[in-house]
């Protein structure tokens, strides 16, 4: 590691170091968002609780763009929104509204994620919603919610209405306006984006083709369904196999993102 590297990873002294290392998570997350050309200018948003006893969570500065956040510009709020730590940038209120509503009844919710694209949104605005084509879209169908479209979010009392659709879900289509997912960590989160998204692309050129998709034995489509319902095997797989990779794949293009 280089001493350049080596400033990069060091621990703010007002902060402790689960928190740093949730905030480089984080900033990793939003850049890879930005590299797989999922992000809308500055809106959309991620964001991850604080490690710790208190419901805080970390988002981004409403005003920069994806690949321009570092885990020291994350801004941190708490439920009521109030900002707890300094920053020239408000926070995006219907991003507020979405991940307040998550995090507060969540306590599995480390990392919620929420896009705009177009395969995804288009997805989610057909009457059909995501079906079992593939055994990508077999990774999310079985935990997969719905929440109608009520405008931009910025009525919390919407939140309510976000929360019981949700349930227990780790994967939620937003009708008509875009993609969801929740994972214990940032890395789960993450992975069950990629497969999300992956699986609306998928049916997207399936359906631009005909009436051609090869149909699929509800038996396997509950074998796969049941091969991912074990969370812990699949945070583990996240954590441990995928993630690392992608932040060594940051690593080489531009390690700012630990800043």
């Amino acid at each position: 590691m280089s001493p350049a590297e080596a400033r990069l990873r060091e621990v703010p002294s007002d902060m402790t170091e689960a928190e740093w290392e949730q905030r480089v998570n984080l900033a990793a997350c939003y850049r890879l968002v930005a590299y797989y050309g999922w992000d809308d200018l500055v809106d959309t948003h991620i964001s991850a609780r604080v490690p710790g006893p208190e419901h805080h969570f970390l988002i981004n500065p409403y005003g920069l763009m994806f690949d321009e956040i570092t885990a020291s510009s994350l801004v941190k709020v708490d439920l009521d929104g109030n900002q707890l730590t300094q920053s020239q940038y408000k926070i995006n209120p219907a991003g507020f509204t979405i991940h307040s509503a998550v995090h507060e009844v969540r306590e599995d919710a480390g990392c919620v994620m929420h896009l705009h694209t177009p395969d995804g949104t288009a997805v989610a605005s057909c009457q059909e919603g995501l079906l079992p084509l593939n055994q990508t879209a077999h990774f999310v169908t079985g935990d997969l919610a719905y929440h109608d479209y009520e405008g931009v979010a910025l009525d919390h009392d919407e939140r309510p209405r976000l929360q019981r659709d949700l349930g227990k879900k780790n994967h939620m289509l937003l009708r008509n306006h875009g993609t969801l997912t929740v994972g214990r960590s940032v890395a789960s989160a993450f992975e069950r984006m990629y497969h999300l998204e992956r699986a609306c692309t998928m049916q997207v050129r399936t359906r631009m083709l005909g009436p051609t998709a090869y149909p699929v034995e509800n038996v396997v489509i509950d074998k796969n369904h049941n091969l991912i319902a074990n969370q812990d095997a699949m945070e583990l797989r996240s954590t441990k196999l995928v993630w690392p990779p992608l932040l060594r794949k940051l690593d080489r293009i531009d390690p700012s993102y630990r800043n």
